[in-house]
């Protein structure tokens, strides 16, 4: 599974946050409060709902399942100028991306070990330090295997110089 490389420029998004670990990790929670308030959302890009992770500089060359995380429920938005209670802003910033086009249950992680096992230390490009998101358009179906989404790796290309 070969992805694109792109080039995203800055997004603007409005969403809820909360700080997690993959030993406590509460997505659910998360999206089950977010979904019910996402028409509250003014000036949309789109319906498209993005599922973002601010990791800390060092979350994967020091990995433990306690490595607390950011994780966002957001849509993308063309202004800050309203901003509902209980939500906040939040800027993506520009650069490229390894977009990989996925399909099946968003509870099976095999894609992710692929990207980080397989794919990434033969690609030429490792991984930048900005956000890691997934797009979920219309054809996302939470729990469904013919759900398809989005999942854009934040790269650059390798340094010679280390």
């Amino acid at each position: 599974m070969e992805p694109r490389i792109e080039h995203s420029c800055e997004k603007k998004l409005i969403g809820q946050r909360k700080t997690m670990s993959f030993a406590n990790y509460s997505i659910a929670l998360l999206w089950q409060g977010f979904m019910p308030r996402k028409n509250e959302i003014q000036n949309k890009s789109s319906e498209d709902l993005f599922s973002l992770v601010k990791y800390q500089p060092t979350h994967f060359t020091d990995f433990k399942p306690s490595n607390e995380f950011e994780r966002w429920a957001a849509m993308e938005v063309s202004s800050f100028d309203q901003i509902p209670e209980g939500m906040e802003s939040f800027v993506l910033p520009s650069g490229h991306y390894a977009v990989f086009s996925y399909q099946g249950l968003s509870t099976d992680n095999t894609i992710f070990k692929y990207i980080f096992e397989t794919w990434l230390p033969n690609s030429g490009y490792e991984l930048d330090d900005r956000p890691h998101f997934e797009r979920l358009g219309k054809k996302y179906k939470n729990n469904d295997p013919n759900s398809e989404e989005e999942i854009w790796i934040p790269v650059k290309l390798l340094s010679t110089v280390r």
